[in-house]
């Protein structure tokens, strides 16, 4: 079995903004269709999949972004999985919107949900799909906001339409990679996708 971790906050005023990048792509991979079930235990939502011929279990942390690793931690020991089974997809902000990068074994870089994650796991060995977020410059150059206040309000500010169809396009890339990652190895996904 599987786990792929979508990361975000709880609540409708939290839809559609840039920090809940992680649930955006679950929803884009498994369709508006999808079931969610809620796990009171587990403190998430999430849904069992036949993915890449993989049993699958999505999750959708509801204890909001800094306490993420609660859920995960508590999904990945119900299930007995190993961490080589555990991906993170999360929301980027020195990467482009629109972009991707698969990382192994690396630091939060600052991100409050995956410090929460590395540790509840004791550990730093787990895949991640870093997914872009920044703006960019008609010449393609990152417009990253200054300042911790600039940074909260981009962050938990709404992606505009364009953005969203952005994500969605990439978000074909992202469940190729995972299926890649499932069937062959982390290595061949970073050396496709990287």
């Amino acid at each position: 079995m599987k786990l792929v971790v979508g990361l975000g906050n709880p609540g409708e005023e939290y839809e559609n903004t840039r920090h809940n990048t992680g649930f955006l792509m679950l929803d884009f991979i498994l369709g508006k269709k999808t079931e969610w079930k809620n796990s009171p235990v587990t403190k998430a939502e999430f849904c069992k999949e036949n993915f890449a011929d993989k049993q699958t279990v999505f999750l959708k942390p509801m204890t909001f972004m800094n306490n993420s690793g609660l859920a995960v931690v508590q999904m990945k020991d119900k299930n007995k999985l190993n961490l080589k089974d555990v991906v993170i997809i999360y929301d980027d902000v020195d990467l482009p919107i629109g972009s991707m990068k698969i990382s192994f074994d690396k630091s939060s870089g600052g991100h409050n949900g995956l410090e929460s994650i590395i540790k509840k796991l004791k550990s730093r060995e787990f895949v991640r799909i870093r997914i872009g977020i920044a703006p960019t410059t008609p010449t393609g150059k990152m417009k990253k906001p200054k300042g911790e206040e600039a940074m909260l309000k981009f962050l938990l500010g709404k992606f505009k339409e364009s953005e969203l169809a952005e994500l969605k396009k990439l978000s074909k890339k992202v469940a190729e990679a995972l299926e890649i990652i499932f069937t062959e190895s982390k290595d061949k996904a970073m050396t496709l996708y990287n």
